[in-house]
């Protein structure tokens, strides 16, 4: 049952992606640049939980509730780094954990991650399908990050202890350090 609702999740997602403005994020040269390169920036912009009561509580408790479901990530820098050596996570989250931890440091998806499994696979009607799963971590994660030729992105966070998340937004050079 619950794989059931996060495959009609991903597919309310692809619809809403195959919907955007055909304005390009980066051009199609780019971002097969990046992807191959495995070096790259998911920049989440929305925040998609899974459908419940306890947060449509809580978001109809902010200010301009959305009745979508969805939660614009305006003015924070929320965002999935990946390396060919390192992902790092740095990403809310919103919904239901099964197992929560007393440490307030743990709330979000937050990780850095040296020890991962990570696929890329092209679609057929272009972009790709890059899934991670990293083997270092305390909770056992799966990303799915799909990316297409434009740069516009959406991942899917699976987690044993918490109902599953995706997040809308697009992928980016990382920022040269200084």
């Amino acid at each position: 049952m619950q794989h059931m609702k996060t495959f009609r999740n991903i597919f309310a997602v692809l619809l809403i992606l195959t919907a955007l403005p055909v304005f390009a994020q980066t051009d199609k040269a780019t971002t097969e640049r990046l992807v191959n390169a495995q070096d790259f920036v998911f920049v989440a912009t929305r925040a998609l939980p899974l459908s419940s009561q306890d947060v449509f509580a809580v978001m109809s408790s902010m200010p301009n509730p959305n009745a979508s479901g969805s939660i614009a990530l305006t003015g924070a820098q929320y965002d999935l780094r990946i390396k060919k050596d390192s992902v790092i996570a740095f990403l809310p989250y919103y919904g239901r954990a099964y197992q929560a931890s007393m440490n307030p440091d743990d709330s979000g998806i937050k990780f850095k991650s040296k020890d991962f499994k990570y696929v890329k696979k092209e679609r057929k009607k272009g972009g790709w399908t890059i899934t991670i799963e990293p083997n270092d971590v305390k909770d056992n994660q799966r990303l799915t990050l799909y990316v297409s030729e434009n740069g516009y992105g959406t991942l899917n966070v699976l987690n044993n202890n918490r109902q599953s998340i995706t997040f809308n937004g697009f992928i980016s050079e990382p920022k040269a350090k200084k």
